[in-house]
């Protein structure tokens, strides 16, 4: 009896040692790299971000060199950032330009750095209301609007460029509106020397975006408060010969 009985766990214990074996089995194993990718891009399509990832670093670190594994170098940029992984987007993007800096596609990983942070991460409450994109931290917009600068600048043929510029101006609206907004801040607050001080910064740094004309006459209030009375009519020269007397007359 007990030799049966422990027979039968010798045979339950080999059965379990299979049965772990064959899960722990790579299906990718004995693959070429063109089938691997085939699967990633499978993958990506079903929206699997999470395995299309897996099989792009595991064609990487299998066949390091040729067109395949440059590809998923590319490709997995895109799978992090669909998957909703901004830092190891970027930490893709930024290795492809290290190691391919003369790459016919690398326009398309310094454009994908700037989509990344211009995307956003949403925060929980976004997901009870709509937030002003002039709310975030100007940081991340700004990191957005350099890494479109550089490629529009390095590479203005690029077919990427023209969508990049678009959102360069988008961009820069929104970091002129977050300016006013923190101007119009210290202006509930009677801070008029920070509110000047905040619309001269707008005016410098975001000439021709859409917060010029409300900038102009927040300082035009803030100079009548501090009794800046020349600044007054310098400030209203400027907005009156850019937008008209109508301009001048304005209530905060």
């Amino acid at each position: 009896m007990a030799n049966r009985v422990k027979k039968t766990a010798l045979i339950l214990s080999f059965l379990l040692m299979i049965g772990c074996s064959a899960e722990s089995v790579d299906p990718t194993l004995g693959l070429s790299a063109a089938e691997i990718y085939t699967k990633a891009k499978v993958s990506m399509n079903s929206q699997n971000f999470t395995r299309a990832i897996e099989l792009y670093e595991t064609l990487e670190s299998r066949y390091p060199f040729g067109i395949y594994a440059t590809q998923a170098q590319l490709d997995v940029i895109y799978a992090y950032f669909l998957f909703e992984e901004p830092e190891s987007a970027t930490a893709a993007a930024d290795r492809f330009i290290k190691l391919h800096p003369r790459h016919n596609a690398v326009d398309y990983a310094y454009f994908m750095k700037g989509r990344i942070n211009f995307g956003l991460q949403k925060s929980i409450v976004d997901n009870f209301y709509t937030r002003d994109l002039a709310d975030y931290d100007d940081s991340i917009m700004l990191q957005s609007y350099q890494d479109f600068a550089i490629l529009v600048n390095r590479f203005p043929d690029s077919k990427y460029s023209k969508d990049a510029i678009k959102r360069m101006v988008y961009l820069r609206n929104q970091l002129a509106r977050s300016e006013l907004k923190m101007a119009e801040f210290y202006l509930m607050r009677k801070a008029w020397v920070a509110t000047a001080n905040r619309t001269k910064h707008l005016l410098e740094t975001y000439q021709g975006s859409t917060s010029i004309k409300r900038a102009l006459q927040i300082q035009i209030y803030a100079y009548q408060k501090l009794e800046l009375n020349d600044l007054v009519e310098d400030t209203r020269r400027i907005l009156i010969l850019n937008y008209g007397e109508e301009a001048a007359e304005f209530s905060i």
